[in-house]
């Protein structure tokens, strides 16, 4: 499964996803990209899931027709993110093509 972290996803979480091939769009020199303009490129890449922090990626974007799943975090805090890492993982496990999942932290 390829999974593509959003700005604002803390890196640690990848230690969770260690069976995951886990990249950054920052590693992928797509920190300029808009959000409609990074789920494209992520898509055309083969990414499967994508993991974001905005919580307003669902007004701001048409997600309809997209085949990428995406799973969002309600905070951007690593400590809050650990504390719910079961559920992070889980709903990324269970992430079908054009899901959309929010992940709430304590």
């Amino acid at each position: 499964m390829r999974i593509l972290f959003d700005q604002g996803t803390p890196v640690p979480l990848r230690q969770i996803l260690t069976s995951r091939q886990v990249e950054t769009a920052f590693e992928r020199g797509w920190s300029p990209l808009s959000n409609g303009d990074l789920l494209a490129a992520a898509e055309q890449e083969g990414f499967e899931v994508f993991v974001t922090t905005d919580k307003n990626l669902r007004d701001q974007q048409n997600l309809g027709g997209l085949r990428i799943a995406i799973v969002v975090l309600s905070s951007t805090s690593w400590p809050r993110i650990q504390k719910a890492a079961v559920a992070v993982k889980q709903a990324i496990d269970a992430a079908l093509p054009g899901s959309f999942k929010e992940v709430g932290t304590p």
